[in-house]
């Protein structure tokens, strides 16, 4: 959505409150296509002394399998995010402002961006996830799987048979 804020921008304390949903289902994260809802977006630009804050509050459906046991989770995930917009910026590069010279805004690409990277980088059904069985790939949260927890180095194999 390209959001025109020259009327924010032209007048100062003014707000222009905004309300609308898309879609991220085609964005491919770790070999998985997580966006299982569209993301919902309200939100909220604020002229203060001729610069633009603006702020977002957006939740969206998540699902990807866990990072230990591989099982599906799907959550409810929530982020608020605050942007400073300027006309202009002078120097070479300034992180704290985006710079709209044309008064508007793709939203749509901002807050997208703005999710890939809050999303936590390891994803758990929970923290006390305890992963699967080295040996037999079973998920070790219902229980042990029975496996000997022994493990002998492959070079002292024939060793052991000399025990035996």
């Amino acid at each position: 959505m390209i959001l025109d804020l020259k009327d924010v921008f032209l007048q100062d304390g003014s707000r222009k409150n905004f309300e609308y949903s898309f879609s991220m289902s085609d964005t491919e994260i770790g070999g998985v296509y997580p966006f299982v809802s569209p993301v919902m977006v309200k939100g909220e630009a604020t002229n203060k002394a001729g610069l633009v804050d603006i702020t977002f509050d957006v939740s969206f459906n998540y699902r990807r399998p866990c990072d230990r046991c591989t099982e599906e989770v799907e959550r409810s995930l929530n982020y608020q995010l605050v942007h400073r917009l300027a006309v202009s910026l002078q120097g070479d590069e300034n992180d704290d402002y985006i710079e709209v010279p044309d008064y508007t805004l793709d939203i749509d690409e901002l807050i997208a961006t703005d999710i890939i990277l809050d999303l936590p980088v390891k994803f758990l059904c929970s923290e006390e996830c305890k992963g699967i069985c080295s040996t037999c790939g079973k998920s070790l949260n219902g229980g042990d799987c029975g496996c000997s927890k022994v493990e002998v180095d492959p070079r002292l194999e024939e060793l052991k048979k000399l025990l035996n």
